[in-house]
Order: structure tokens, then sequence, then C-alpha cells
């Protein structure tokens, strides 16, 4: 429980730090060799963390921990939820899980891009409009 709570910590805080960076570092900044390398290996360790061991502390805790076995029934004849002929094992819900995490993690991911990729750049200026709603072209 302890490695999974780390794990999903450090991920998050190191996601989180890329964004204060970001926000201080000029986009078209010339990138040094040194500093490439450091970022490349920054962000293969976040990767290592976010599709490697967050999911595999996730299972290892359902499996010896939580007790989610291939044997157990969430749904079913015997199971917790009474659902008709459907058998859902407490092994589904495991990799459900683990596969929802995958899923969040890629959604953190591409808006980590977006957000990297859209650093500096301004937003269009407003036109002011009329009390109809139309933008006004020219002074009246």
């Amino acid at each position: 429980m302890v490695a999974l709570i780390a794990s999903t910590l450090a991920t998050i805080l190191m996601s989180v730090a890329i964004v204060a960076y970001g926000k201080r570092r000029p986009p078209g900044t010339p990138l040094t060799w040194g500093e490439a390398m450091v970022a490349a290996t920054y962000v293969f360790a976040i990767f290592t963390l976010a599709y490697g061991v967050v999911p595999h502390q996730w299972l290892t805790l359902a499996e010896s921990e939580l007790n989610w076995r291939q044997d157990r029934l969430v749904s079913g004849p015997f199971g917790i939820i009474e659902a008709g002929p459907i058998e859902i094992t407490y092994r589904v819900l495991k990799d459900l899980v683990a596969t929802i995490i995958y899923v969040v993690f890629l959604g953190g991911h591409i808006a980590l891009w977006a957000i990297w990729q859209g650093r500096g750049k301004e937003k269009p200026k407003e036109i002011p409009t009329s009390p109809y709603g139309r933008p006004l072209a020219r002074k009246a």
C-alpha cells in the first residue's frame, strides 16, 4: 500500500514540476546538449513510474493484501452482487482498475504535452462587441 501511494505521489509531483518549469522557461530558448539529456532522463523516469511502477504496485497490492483472486466472485450465483447469469471475478475488477490507471496517466500525458506546447502563447485580444453581440469593426 505504501509503495503504491509513494509511487503515485512521486509521479504526480514530478509532473507538476514540469508545469512549474514550463512557466519559467520561455519558448524558443536554445537547449544545450546537457539540458536535453537531463530532460530526457527526467521524462523517462516519469514514464517508468506512470506506466510501469504504479500499475505494477496496484496489481501486487490487489493480488496479495486485498486477495483479489480468480476464484472470488463480485457478481454471480455466490458473489456479493446478484447480477443474474453474469459472473465477474475480483481478477476482472483488478485488471479493470489497472486499465483505468493507464488511461488516467495517458490523459495526463496528453495534457502535459498540450500545456508544454501551449506555453507562451498569448490569448487573442477580445474584440469589443455591440449591445447586440456583433463585433465592432470600427468606431461609430
